[in-house]
């Protein structure tokens, strides 16, 4: 019989996310299922705020309405927490993975929180602010794919929260001037100040002022860096299989960044992505961090982590 929901999630992320998609094949089949079970929950509650269809399109909502939904979303996901009969396809996904995985409600209401804020167009004033932003949309969404595959060490799932918060400040690096025309800022209005710039949509989305959005682009890339070193050694803890697939899915989004610096002001005149010859090269480096991480990192304990900012 046909897994009507596993195949409903399946696709949604197939459309979704290419880059995901393929790390997934790397997970065990349980993990890998769960993992889609998530993803599609994840990825249609950012679409009901944005009017978006799997990250595509954008149509025009009201305030009003993206109020109405992002209540609907708060109220579709408790009931689902709660086990009711979900006939929605996507809540009886995340009802599945959630249920089995005995997620903490204020981890998926906490995402949906992120989703709040853009609704509210909350400013970002300091980095602090963008990294609390970045925790709701990405950092949790870390943990709980942590959670997904078998870790509950807190330390383990703060290391799994830094590298969802490293590849959030990777797509807000990359996706700045898209998100800018659509009138949203996430970069510190704070810095944009600092390299001349006014902190308004107008401002960053103006092409004479690309340079300097560029330079605070950068700034917030050397930002993630530390997260990105910091989730390497969270990898140990992990399956085998799921430490490949992570260990795959952060050289890709890494490779997004630096991507991004290489190619300075001009690389925003096309959406940044990694060609499939790269990926392969990266997913094959993937393979040796986490053969790395099993045969020698296992042996010697985890180096404290960095003094940086944590939710976890």
């Amino acid at each position: 019989m046909t897994d009507a929901v596993l195949a409903a999630s399946k696709e949604s992320i197939t459309r979704g996310s290419k880059s995901f998609r393929s790390a997934s094949r790397l997970f065990d089949p349980q993990v890998r299922e769960d993992a889609w079970l998530l993803y599609a929950w994840c990825r249609r509650c950012d679409d009901e705020i944005d009017g978006q269809d799997h990250g595509h399109g954008q149509e025009a909502l009201s305030r009003e309405e993206q109020e109405r939904r992002l209540a609907r979303l708060y109220d579709l996901t408790r009931r689902a927490l709660a086990g009711e009969t979900m006939a929605d396809p996507t809540f009886a996904a995340f009802q599945r993975v959630a249920l089995r995985h005995q997620l903490p409600e204020r981890w998926p209401l906490d995402l949906i929180d992120g989703f709040a804020m853009d609704v509210a167009q909350t400013p970002y004033r300091t980095l602090e602010d963008v990294l609390a932003y970045c925790w709701h949309v990405a950092g949790v969404v870390g943990v709980m794919m942590a959670r997904v595959m078998g870790a509950s060490d807190p330390l383990v799932l703060r290391r799994a929260q830094d590298l969802g918060l490293a590849f959030q400040l990777t797509n807000i690096s990359r996706d700045v001037i898209e998100d800018a025309r659509n009138g949203r800022v996430y970069l510190p209005s704070e810095w944009l100040v600092e390299a001349g710039l006014t902190p308004t949509p107008e401002a960053v989305a103006d092409p004479a002022n690309r340079a300097a959005v560029h330079d605070v682009a950068r700034r917030l890339l050397d930002v993630a860096e530390p997260y990105y070193d910091s989730a390497r050694e969270g990898l140990r803890s992990l399956p085998f299989r799921s430490s490949l697939a992570i260990a795959a899915a952060r050289g890709v989004y890494r490779e997004i960044g630096r991507k991004v610096v290489r190619d300075g002001p001009r690389v925003w005149d096309r959406r940044a992505v990694v060609g499939k010859g790269a990926k392969l090269w990266l997913f094959s480096r993937g393979l040796l961090i986490a053969f790395w991480t099993r045969l020698l990192d296992r042996g010697r304990p985890a180096p404290d982590r960095p003094d940086m900012w944590t939710r976890v």
